[in-house]
């Protein structure tokens, strides 16, 4: 998902995506498409909106990039984002906001873990900027950026992987939310659904400390920086060793 425009981030992203913000002379798109590749992704679609024409610059000749350009970016949320992305998905697929990042030790468990759904949850931080998840008798039963700081178990991190089994119903839960107009949604609306309606297993894995970042302000582009782990960094530039002697 890297439609956003990034504007509470200023001057870093300069008219460019925010996905585009630089960490360690890296743009945040480019780790989260360096995991993907390291895991054999042979399919990244990448949703775009603000500023498209980047997109189409830098990754249009790739041939395992599909870009896929939202025209509403700017009169939907991230839920409008994923419907125009989902016309592009029949097989299990992992969502990834293209401003967060996550360590790649914590990925690859992300990938291994049993579940119709896995969402990654960090436990041990919530604020009320924050996508909570609240859990009764140990299920995942609630996911909101409205659930009070008191009730939520913990944040998720905007990384998930999803089933070919949940997919057909995450595509008509979306399609349901939009036809009802509710185009401010984010994509854990369709999470929701999934768990109100009960029929597929949502399994949740602790971050239990392992680095992951979203990016939304300056603290968080500073934080993110002070913390990003060796490996992560390492991958990303090992990946375009091997685009340059390609």
């Amino acid at each position: 998902m890297a439609a956003g425009k990034g504007s509470r981030l200023g001057e870093i992203t300069r008219g460019k995506p925010k996905s585009f913000a630089q960490i360690k002379g890296n743009r945040l798109i480019d780790y989260n498409i360096s995991l993907l590749r390291q895991h054999g992704i042979k399919k990244i679609v990448i949703v775009t909106g603000f500023s498209y024409q980047d997109f189409d610059e830098e990754y249009r000749m790739m041939p395992d990039i599909e870009l896929v350009f939202n025209p509403f970016y700017d009169q939907v949320n991230v839920l409008g984002s994923f419907w125009v992305g989902m016309q592009h998905l029949s097989e299990d697929f992992l969502f990834i906001h293209a401003d967060s990042l996550c360590d790649p030790d914590l990925f690859e468990e992300m990938l291994r873990t049993q579940g119709d759904i896995v969402l990654p949850v960090d436990f041990d931080t919530y604020n009320e900027e924050a996508m909570g998840v609240r859990i009764e008798d140990g299920k995942a039963v609630e996911i909101s950026k409205e659930i009070p700081i008191g009730k939520a178990a913990g944040e998720f991190i905007g990384f998930a992987r999803v089933s070919a089994m949940a997919l057909s119903e995450i595509k008509e839960i979306t399609t349901n939310l939009l036809k009802q107009k509710r185009f401010a949604e984010y994509f854990e609306a369709a999470i929701q659904g999934v768990m109100d309606v009960g029929a597929h297993s949502i399994t949740i894995l602790p971050t239990k400390g392992r680095f992951w970042a979203e990016i939304d302000f300056m603290e968080d582009l500073n934080k993110a920086t002070s913390e990003i782990p060796d490996s992560l960094v390492r991958l990303v530039e090992s990946q375009k060793r091997v685009q340059r002697s390609d």
